[in-house]
């Protein structure tokens, strides 16, 4: 037998430093590595395997899948969209940085070589892929991406800065006073003990593919890299960085029996979709999110499944595109399976299936917490990549926050006191142990066993029973994966990853445990609590290692969206500690004082998967499937119509999802009727099917009765949707809306505040805009008189040098106790015109102790006579925030034909934030 691997003795160690540490040289850390040795960075890039052919990008991509390219998206628009696909629990501030960085990091990588797919005029050909938007940019010869930035790492300059060492896996990153100092970790071919001091740490794992254990049985037959097992998930918690939404799920559409996808971005655009086994189209859902995957699921376990990618109706020359794409940049063995199974695309189409579960921010929401730098809450502790929660980040994501992240780290140089040897010796302790016990089990079979239980108990649908008991198999596990053996390097990196696995198996599970409530479809279904909860749950669930080494949790409230989104209104506010989430009581089925009792029997009920807003075990009823058997007839109102008053909800609110499939003539009158239907469920359905066809419906007199008829009702939901359809449709008037500013609900004035706006009530909104004791109503109104057309208060416009109405509401705002009402009042001025009276305001505001006044002040001196603006914005170029520095460089631009702001502008070239230099060098 062979004789094991000796263990190095902790004085040992090999020992280097540097100013920023990259551990992951996939996409992200290789984007992070490069942005930080252009900033003039000694860097160390750690690899556990080999930089050439590591990460996830490694065999290539087939195409980006948010792609902002100007002309073709707005990045508000993809922000909104991705909000959406995240039932609204998303950081805008993040996902936005891709979204307006994504272009330019498209030309970069362009630059270096990667390909993107051009029109015959050289524009990038754009596909859309979704509904609302045109994201996705094929990548035909993507297959050399990592060859590209491999190459790239290679050059000469970049050789001079960034030292790459291959094949050591860092396991812990070590802490020092609450910042990262550096990482310790092992070579895998030597077992050499490795220690880093350095001045920051980018965390650029990837996502934690080997969660979940494959339907085919194979530890590494996983959806994501195999090589990604959660270590930068484990070792930002073990630093003490939050986690956040980690109940949220990564859950894939995949080929059955190959764990690749299906690919249907790719398909999409050239003509493919998916099927259910009768060749028809069932996804309802437009971006590809969890809600998708449950409508994928219910069909897959239908008696219309199983379900397709439909390729065979294509012509030659696409199957052929496809099959040079999908057989040689996303996965060279596909054509292999395909061929062993003698199908051909033009004669069978591809059947898909469910992948495992696993954890990925850049697919889903689960991951390290960041901002819009990618710093962590562990100061110079950075994320990126799938590693980092930025909701559906993808590809450009991950080289987005990879470049934010080593700009960021670059202003740090190399941590100067001695490592801590107590967490030393727990990474040698964790790394070597396994070599003290030869013949323990191997790493396979512990593996296999841990991720077993992860598909038993913690995979969807969910409950608290089942979570309660993965959490007794997870704290078990630890004695089976402290007693594995290990002989070599090789299989002391498989035992650590197990390790990784264990931990983010238990993260998974209490997160899980913590959310009741059901969201994201089938990323996070609770079969105990099958509906989402917005009034308790609107949260990010943030989840941390307290200092007695247990796992609790936070409620983050969501913050205010920087892009609105009419379905979801975030207000902020304090987080709500939650602490330890205890299991619940498994070890007795039932209770000991009571006899079983026969369960009555229900009819079973078509489709197992439950969903928010649905009763998973509420038996079909004989109406109900009437209903759906009509519905495929494109019923006219009038069969409809006996559903909508049936006595069960359950059938009315169908009722309302037929109608709002089919839309046949006098829809918006029916629905807005339903309005006003005593079920709650039923009037949230109707408020939602009009949002969602308010900019196809007729606006004829029945529907505005409707509309108006339902402002009077009790439920604010159903007032509120009134409102919002009436605007649109342009059925209300002036006195319509304002008679809303009263109302009881700050949803509905928010409504009414739109609505007023729609009409350029500047009167109304000027007369609310002190008045309204909700701070949210305040803002709404600030950026409302910005855009109004004002006009006389009253019947007479005031005389003399004072503000008119618009300003002399703004002046009122500027004064509030709220910093988001009195910063929204000044960005309006930035937009209204600002006089003399209210510019000397703004000037003194730029010494406000609140970051964001001072940024709307900034916005406010655009617009101000530049003899005073000019001066008072350049002392700002100085201000410590870089939002208040970018935005002296926006207003300054105003001021451009003037010499003192160019002068000022120049200064800005060189400012230490590349948004703020990349404003001033474009201003100039």
């Amino acid at each position: 037998m062979d004789t094991p691997l000796r263990i190095p003795a902790l004085t040992d160690a090999e020992e280097v430093t540097c100013d920023v540490l990259v551990i992951g040289g996939g996409t992200a850390g290789t984007m992070a590595a490069l942005t930080a040795a252009e900033h003039g960075s000694d860097v160390l890039l750690l690899e556990k395997a080999h930089v050439r052919h590591s990460g996830a990008l490694a065999m290539g991509m087939d195409g980006v899948n948010n792609a902002v390219i100007p002309g073709r998206a707005e990045p508000d628009d993809y922000v909104a969209e991705i909000t959406r696909a995240n039932d609204g629990i998303v950081d805008q501030s993040t996902v936005r940085q891709t979204a307006t960085r994504g272009f330019a990091m498209v030309r970069r990588l362009e630059s270096y070589g990667v390909k993107f797919e051009k029109d015959e005029h050289g524009d990038y050909a754009v596909r859309q892929v979704h509904r609302s938007g045109s994201y996705v940019l094929p990548m035909p010869e993507g297959k050399d991406v990592k060859k590209v930035l491999y190459r790239q790492l290679r050059r000469r300059e970049m050789r001079e800065r960034i030292r790459i060492e291959n094949r050591v896996m860092p396991v812990r990153v070590l802490t020092m006073d609450g910042r990262a100092v550096g990482a310790v970790g092992f070579n895998t071919r030597t077992g050499a003990f490795v220690t880093v001091r350095a001045g920051a740490v980018i965390l650029a794992t990837g996502a934690c593919g080997r969660l979940g254990l494959p339907a085919s049985g194979y530890l590494y037959g996983t959806y994501e890299n195999p090589t990604n097992a959660g270590d930068g998930y484990a070792m930002a918690y073990h630093a003490g960085a939050e986690l956040t939404g980690i109940e949220c799920f990564q859950i894939n559409p995949l080929i059955k029996d190959y764990n690749g996808p299906a690919c249907a971005y790719v398909a999409n655009p050239f003509g493919g979709y998916q099927v259910n086994r009768h060749g028809e189209r069932f996804v309802d859902s437009d971006y590809w999110s969890g809600r998708m995957m449950a409508e994928f699921a219910a069909e897959v376990a239908s008696d219309r499944g199983p379900v397709y990618l439909k390729l065979s109706h294509l012509p030659e020359e696409s199957v052929s595109a496809l099959e040079s794409i999908l057989h040689s940049t996303e996965r060279p063995t596909r054509g292999t399976f395909h061929a062993g199974r003698g199908h051909d695309y033009r004669t069978h189409d591809v059947e898909m299936h469910i992948s495992e579960i696993g954890l990925c921010g850049g697919h889903s929401a689960s991951g390290v917490r960041v901002d819009d730098h990618a710093r962590t809450t562990v100061p110079r502790l950075y994320a990126a990549g799938d590693l980092a929660c930025v909701p559906h980040n993808y590809m450009i994501g991950a080289f987005v926050f990879g470049d934010l992240a080593g700009a960021d780290a670059s202003q740090y140089t190399p941590y100067e006191g001695e490592l801590p040897l107590d967490q030393l010796q727990a990474a040698h302790e964790l790394i070597y142990r396994p070599l003290g016990n030869p013949d323990g089990p191997p790493q396979p079979q512990v593996e296999y066993k841990l991720r077993r239980f992860v598909n038993d108990y913690v995979a969807p649908p969910k409950s608290g029973a089942r979570l309660s008991l993965a959490l007794e198999a997870f704290e078990r596990m630890r004695a089976d994966i402290a007693a594995m053996g290990a002989r070599t390097a090789h299989e002391l990196m498989r035992c650590a990853e197990v390790s990784f696995i264990r931990d983010c198996a238990e993260m998974a599970a209490r997160a899980s445990l913590a959310r009741t409530e059901s969201r994201w479809g089938l990323y996070h279904d609770r079969l105990d609590h099958p509906r989402r909860d917005d009034a308790s749950w609107f949260h990010h669930l943030d989840l941390r290692k307290s200092p007695t080494g247990a796992m609790e949790f936070t409620a983050r409230p969501v913050a205010p969206y920087l892009v609105p989104v009419d379905e979801f209104r975030p207000v902020g506010g304090p987080s709500r500690h939650l602490g330890e989430v205890h299991p619940e009581q498994v070890a007795i089925a039932g209770v000991r004082e009571a006899a079983p009792v026969a369960m009555r029997q229900e009819p079973a009920v078509t489709g197992t998967t439950s969903h928010p807003g649905t009763d998973a075990d509420v038996p079909v009823s004989p109406r109900l499937l009437e209903l759906l058997s009509l519905a495929e007839d494109e019923p006219p109102l009038p069969a409809l119509t006996p559903y909508l008053t049936d006595p069960d909800p359950t059938v009315r609110r169908t009722a309302v999802t037929v109608l709002t499939e089919t839309v046949p003539p006098g829809t918006g009158p029916a629905l807005a009727a339903t309005l006003a239907d005593t079920d709650a469920d039923v009037r949230a359905a109707a408020a939602a099917s009009l949002r969602e066809l308010v900019e196809t419906l007729a606006p004829e007199p029945a529907l505005r009765d409707g509309l108006v008829a339902a402002l009077s009702q009790t439920d604010p939901v159903a007032r509120a949707a009134a409102l919002d359809a009436l605007r649109v449709l342009r059925l209300g008037d002036t006195g319509l809306f304002a008679n809303s500013l009263s109302d009881s609900d700050t949803a509905v004035r928010i409504a009414a505040v739109r609505a007023l706006v729609s009409v350029d009530a500047a009167a109304e909104l000027a007369r609310a805009a002190t008045a309204d004791p909700s701070r949210e109503v305040r803002v709404t109104i600030a950026k409302a008189l910005a855009t109004v057309t004002a006009r006389p208060l009253g019947g007479t416009l005031p005389t003399g040098p004072g503000p008119g109405l618009v300003h002399s509401a703004l002046a009122g705002l500027i004064d509030d106790p709220d910093v988001l009402v009195r910063a929204a009042a000044y960005e309006a001025l930035g937009m209204n015109g600002c006089p003399a009276p209210l510019a000397a305001r703004a000037q003194a505001a730029l010494s406000d102790p609140a970051w964001q006044v001072r940024v709307g002040a900034a916005t406010a001196l655009s617009l101000a006579d530049p003899g005073l603006a000019v001066p008072a914005l350049a002392k700002a170029l100085a201000d410590p925030n870089a939002d208040v520095r970018k935005a002296a460089v926006a207003a300054l631009t105003r001021h451009r034909a003037t010499e003192d702001a160019r002068a000022a502008l120049a200064t800005a070239t060189t400012d230490p934030d590349a948004d703020v230099r990349a404003f001033a060098a474009r201003a100039l």
